[in-house]
């Protein structure tokens, strides 16, 4: 029989609890590793993303 899904493949396994928890660890160290490296940036590195909006759109057509 051929599975259907992802559900039949771990279905039948008896470390289904295992990979879910090895799996939940490796998404919550993924998340804290990205907000780890978001925070310790210095402020510098984010000034120029952070007035993007205020900034003019000098490629517009200035004659419209």
């Amino acid at each position: 029989m051929i599975p259907q899904n992802v559900k039949d493949i771990l279905g039948n396994s008896e470390n289904v609890g295992l990979l879910q928890t090895l799996a939940m660890f490796f998404f919550l160290f993924f998340f804290l590793g990205i907000v780890y490296y978001v925070f310790t940036r210095p402020k510098k590195h984010y000034d120029k993303e952070a007035n993007a909006p205020l900034e003019d759109d000098h490629t517009e057509d200035k004659n419209i």
